[in-house]
């Protein structure tokens, strides 16, 4: 319990921070995502996003902890705490990296709005790929009052989640 209360006042004691939407698109719950590990929230709960551009940016600063070879996820370790994933469509990591960009290396520290990778959006769509993006708080239960904001079109680095 002690523990607890320690990093609710790290965090600001109550003040609400928040994560920004990684590309713009429609926001839609975890639940609409067609595969159980997000849907499920196997992984963290968070939301997705149904992108209409190609291009990932940071919605947070910190360390981007992970770049996959493959360029369809990263995850960034916030500067509050916070572990974000961000996975680039279902099943694209079968792509092995075709029709993605990355912009920025594993360890490297980014900018909230710094952009991460480019993805042929219609490129990947033609061959059969569902693009739904899901943004996840893998260190979910750090943040049991956690607010996904969804059902509707969100512009980049829009607030999409209040931690």
């Amino acid at each position: 319990m002690f523990e607890a209360w320690k990093k609710h006042l790290k965090r600001g004691g109550g003040k609400k921070e928040e994560i920004l939407a990684p590309v713009e698109g429609l926001a839609v719950p975890l639940s609409e995502v067609k595969d159980p590990a997000f849907s499920q929230e196997i992984l963290g709960k968070g939301m997705a996003i149904i992108p209409s551009k190609g291009r990932i940016v940071a919605p947070v600063s910190g360390v981007l902890s992970v770049m996959f070879e493959t360029m369809h996820a990263v995850s960034i370790t916030a500067d509050n705490g916070a572990e974000v994933m961000i996975h680039v469509g279902l099943d694209t990591v079968q792509l092995k990296g075709e029709g993605f960009q990355s912009f920025k290396k594993q360890g490297e520290r980014v900018k909230e709005g710094e952009l991460l990778l480019e993805f042929d959006l219609e490129g990947i769509k033609a061959k059969g790929y569902d693009l739904i993006t899901p943004v996840i708080i893998l260190n979910t239960m750090e943040y049991p009052d956690m607010k996904c904001h969804v059902g509707k079109q969100i512009m980049e680095l829009e607030p999409i989640i209040e931690l």
